[in-house]
């Protein structure tokens, strides 16, 4: 972690331009979200000139949001949507953004993503993410989404974790080489809104 700082700050002062920063808000319950947002983080923090900041989606603050560039959010399933905690979370990137303001902004010039874990495969996992990228374009943010070990575009990375038991090593690689190409993109349009 001391390396990570260092090398942030080296980037900075190398380039005189602050780091892109980027908020991953989760909600876990048993573990298994936590660990793929682990692996967001990872491949997020791997980009130079990139701060990440990790939350459960109950500490993420206000603050938190209004100096992330880039909102990564991460869910459960429960009965085919995302849970009651990333909503409520949700709600609150609203209000913190400008909801209910005379000119609000919202998430105009900001990038998220969204993964999520499910215990079946057939869970509801596209619907979840389907749910949480709706409210975030209502927002107006830019949506980056995950690519497959084949290449092709993804919703963002997803998890099954009842066989066999927990995060895949296989779902750990996907979240990581999603965390990475989410904080590319989100440098290269922060560095295009700064020209």
């Amino acid at each position: 972690m001391k390396a990570l700082v260092i090398a942030t700050l080296l980037a900075v002062s190398a380039t005189g331009a602050p780091p892109v920063r980027i908020l991953i808000a989760y909600h876990s319950q048993t573990g298994n979200t936590e660990k793929l947002a682990a692996a967001v983080r990872d491949g997020a923090a791997a980009v130079a000139g990139v701060e990440v900041v990790l939350r459960k989606v109950g500490e993420a603050t206000s603050d938190d949001i209004v100096k992330a560039d880039g909102l990564v959010v991460g869910t459960p399933v429960h009965w085919g949507n995302l849970s009651a905690d990333t909503k409520s979370f949700l709600d609150r990137v609203g209000v913190a953004l400008g909801l209910g303001k005379a000119s609000p902004t919202l998430g105009e010039g900001r990038t998220a993503g969204v993964f999520c874990t499910a215990g079946e495969a057939a869970g509801g996992q596209d619907t979840a993410r389907l749910s949480v990228i709706a409210a975030l374009l209502h927002m107006r943010f830019v949506i980056i989404g995950g690519v497959s070990g084949g290449g092709f575009g993804v919703i963002g990375p997803q998890a099954v974790t009842s066989s066999p038991a927990g995060v895949s090593d296989n779902a750990r690689t996907e979240a990581r080489r999603f965390g990475e190409r989410f904080a590319r993109l989100t440098k290269q349009l922060r560095s295009g809104a700064e020209k």
